[in-house]
C-alpha cells in the first residue's frame, strides 16, 4: 500500500505530464482548471494516466462527475447548487472537501473543487488506504 506522500507524488507527476505544467505549479490546493489550465479533454487523459499509474479502474463520471448538474432543476436554480444538489455532490464525491463551496454554492465554482489534493484523496480511497 503506497503512503499518502507516495500517492501525492505520483498524482503530481501524472498531472505534470498530462497538463504540461512545471512541477512547482503542482500544490495540494491547485485547481485543475483555474491554476493548472486543464480543459475538458484533459480530464479524460488524466483519468487514463491515473488508471495506468495506479493499476485501478476509474468509472466514467466517478472522479469528475461533470454531468450531475446538466439540466436538472432540482439540483441547480438561478446559477446556484440547491441543497438537493449539494447532497448529490456529497454522495458522488465523498473524497472532495465541499466546506468552502457550501458557503457559496455558485455553479461556476464547481471547477474549484477539483484540486490536486482531491485527486490524491480519491486515489487513496480507490486503493483502500
Amino acid at each position: 500500500m503506497p503512503t499518502q506522500d507516495e500517492i501525492y507524488a505520483k498524482v503530481s507527476a501524472t498531472l505534470v505530464e498530462a497538463l504540461n505544467v512545471d512541477e512547482d505549479e503542482i500544490k495540494p490546493t491547485a485547481t485543475l482548471q483555474g491554476d493548472l489550465g486543464a480543459e475538458s479533454i484533459d480530464f479524460l487523459d488524466i483519468v487514463f494516466r491515473l488508471e495506468r499509474e495506479f493499476g485501478i479502474k476509474i468509472p466514467r463520471g466517478e472522479l469528475f462527475p461533470e454531468a450531475i448538474f446538466q439540466g436538472d432543476p432540482e439540483f441547480v436554480q438561478d446559477g446556484k447548487v440547491t441543497d438537493k444538489g449539494l447532497s448529490e455532490l456529497k454522495a458522488r464525491m465523498p473524497f472532495a472537501d465541499l466546506s468552502g463551496f457550501e458557503k457559496n454554492p455558485e455553479l461556476t465554482g464547481i471547477g474549484d473543487l477539483f484540486t490536486v489534493d482531491m485527486i490524491t484523496r480519491y486515489i487513496q480511497g480507490k486503493l483502500g488506504n
